[in-house]
């Protein structure tokens, strides 16, 4: 089974087209690295109703993995995590704790980080940092857990 993608890209100034979004485009080529088909790409603001939004959007277009960008740091509109755990049936800690623990072989900063997975229906939703760079190494330390979770959550329940 292919991969089907939604990458949903969180900041503020971005989606106000301050600046271009960098980390949204550096997912999709670490995506397509792995063999993953992208179907959905989405930029919002750092609210919570934006990327509840964007999420379920993903999943209504096909995506079985919808990787977040930004809004995982510590400051006051960062609001990713919040935000996913409202909408989430399981949060799945390993993942954010390999992220962390990775990452802070490459900067002290790691710390700070509030990266996590979760399933949301039959979605694995994986919060990433919002640097393009630490967006897809922290994609890359979890990427061996990606199929099985994804094949686990796409499973249809038998009856007894």
């Amino acid at each position: 089974m292919q991969i089907q993608v939604g990458i949903v890209t969180i900041s503020d100034r971005a989606s106000q087209g301050v600046y271009e979004d960098l980390g949204g485009p550096a997912l999709k080529t670490a995506s397509a690295g792995y063999g993953w088909a992208v179907v959905a790409e989405e930029l919002v603001p750092d609210e919570k109703s934006a990327i509840q939004r964007a999420i379920r959007q993903c999943a209504n277009r096909g995506a079985h993995l919808v990787l977040t960008t930004g809004g995982t740091g510590i400051a006051r509109r960062d609001v990713t995590p919040e935000a996913v755990r409202e909408i989430a049936d399981k949060e799945l800690p390993g993942f954010g704790e390999v992220m962390r623990m990775k990452s802070l072989a490459l900067t002290p900063n790691a710390i700070l980080s509030r990266s996590l997975a979760a399933s949301v229906g039959a979605v694995l939703v994986i919060c990433l940092p919002g640097k393009p760079a630490g967006a897809v190494d922290c994609l890359g330390f979890v990427v061996g857990a990606i199929p099985h979770t994804v094949k686990v959550l796409q499973e249809v329940p038998t009856s007894c």
